[in-house]
């Protein structure tokens, strides 16, 4: 097998590209060939030493990824040999040419979905599916603004609450990212480094938003926690601008605004059967035509540290996959 490693912490640059034996799988695991691999904000952190949680050196990166069973281990009858899949918790190891998993940690993936998009949507989907179903729950109607719009998590946002009735505000920071924000189900893309974010939510809306979904966080964060009407809600999703925001909780409690923390992962983790069955629920929407995750930008396996700096320098709209 070959497979990406990260030795030590560090810039994407000092990953290197590893010959290993075939791994096999233990009793209750499963041994998928890895077609593609989804490449996260959160891969770069973990690489840098930067996440929350500090994986264990040395680790291959790498969160969600698809392809097919090679092989099953004793007590596996879940899932069958040759049998499409893609992973459903966070579990280290994606970006490789093999991957062992537990039995429990794969959903079966239809033929209609190809494994690049299912690899992708996955993490960005399922966190925004689980954010307006179980964290929150995004009613016909309603203004939602989405900041960070023309990443993988805005992108996912936008399709998202557009297939359950909302209307979309999408701010982005250039035009090509708002276009597809408006490609995805947008009614108005908003330039938030250039345009009054709180005026410009107010105008379009007459009240202000009813939702904000936050993956960015940074300076746009009070200014977009300002533009909700009174018993708006605001999820925070991640801080992929770098810096985490001290929002002024005066504003909350005055609106009786609600801030909602929104952590797939973690979740996914405590409930998995919860999880199986929101990630059923995600696959067949996306076979329906519900939700149109977009395809994402492919790099081979040994240019994963490419991958990873084009994400971080934030020069990618939608997602970006491996293809071992």
């Amino acid at each position: 097998m070959r497979r990406i490693a990260c030795r030590e912490f560090g810039p994407p640059e000092q990953l290197v590209l590893e010959e290993a034996a075939d791994p096999g799988p233990g009793p209750g695991q499963v041994l998928v060939g890895v077609r593609a691999a989804a490449v996260s904000f959160v891969d770069g952190l973990m690489v840098g030493g930067a996440y929350q949680v500090k994986p264990r050196l040395p680790f291959t990166p790498g969160l969600v990824a698809a392809g097919e069973v090679l092989d099953v281990g004793d007590g596996v009858s879940s899932v069958a040999r040759g049998s499409r899949v893609v992973s459903s918790s966070f579990e280290l190891g994606g970006y490789a040419t093999h991957r062992v998993l537990p039995a429990d940690a794969v959903v079966p993936l239809p033929d209609a979905v190809s494994f690049e998009v299912a690899a992708t949507a996955v993490e960005s989907y399922a966190t925004i599916l689980f954010a307006l179903t179980r964290r929150t729950a995004v009613r016909p109607g309603e203004w939602v603004l989405v900041l960070g719009a023309g990443g993988g998590i805005g992108l996912a946002a936008v399709d998202v609450a557009s297939s359950l009735g909302a209307r979309v505000i999408a701010a982005a920071s250039s035009q090509a990212k708002r276009a597809a924000a408006v490609d995805a189900g947008a009614q108005v893309a908003v330039d938030y480094q250039t345009e009054d974010l709180k005026a410009r939510v107010r105008e379009i809306t007459g009240a202000g938003a009813d939702l904000v979904i936050d993956p960015v966080g940074d300076p746009f964060a009070e200014p977009a926690l300002r533009s909700l009407r009174g018993f708006g809600r605001y999820l925070v999703v991640g801080f992929t601008g770098g810096t985490i925001p001290r929002l002024p909780l005066n504003r909350v409690l005055l609106e009786n605004r609600a801030i909602i923390g929104v952590d797939w992962g973690a979740w996914s983790r405590q409930d998995p059967a919860g999880n199986t069955e929101l990630l059923a629920r995600l696959l067949e929407r996306v076979v329906a035509g519900s939700l149109r995750p977009v395809a994402p930008v492919t790099y081979p396996l040994e240019r994963a540290a490419d991958a990873l700096n084009e994400l971080a320098g934030r020069r990618v709209t939608g997602k970006l996959a491996l293809l071992p």
